[in-house]
């Protein structure tokens, strides 16, 4: 038996579906935005078709530090845009009381990239 739901009540059926996230990318820095898909949006950063940021090839590879999954596009956005207005240390801190070992990451992505450089 097929049973139709109204488009007006997907949102309940397809809960927590958006994502707040952070990269980082190969120039240190540090890139947030939001999206559905962590897999699809990170690849699309990697090969230059993502967001303007990430299009710079100084910044790329960039590699996938923090998320958050949310129920909502507007609360994900929140989200990303309260992240934005900190500062550097101050994000590093929120990253780092996440759980996100920040100067790890630094070292481990600066490490993919010079062997990734050293293969070309």
């Amino acid at each position: 038996r097929m049973v139709i739901i109204p488009k007006r009540c997907w949102r309940f059926i397809n809960m927590a579906n958006y994502y707040f996230y952070v990269l980082y990318c190969k120039d240190g820095t540090l890139y947030a935005g939001f999206t559905t898909d962590l897999e699809r949006r990170l690849a699309a950063h990697n090969s230059g078709r993502g967001a303007k940021y990430t299009r710079v090839r100084s910044r790329r590879p960039a590699k996938l530090i923090y998320s958050e999954q949310w129920s909502s596009k507007s609360l994900a956005m929140q989200a990303e845009a309260r992240f934005k207005q900190l500062s550097r240390s101050q994000k590093e801190a929120y990253l780092k009381e996440a759980g996100c070992n920040i100067q790890y990451q630094v070292q481990r992505v600066h490490r993919d990239c010079r062997s990734s450089e050293e293969e070309i």
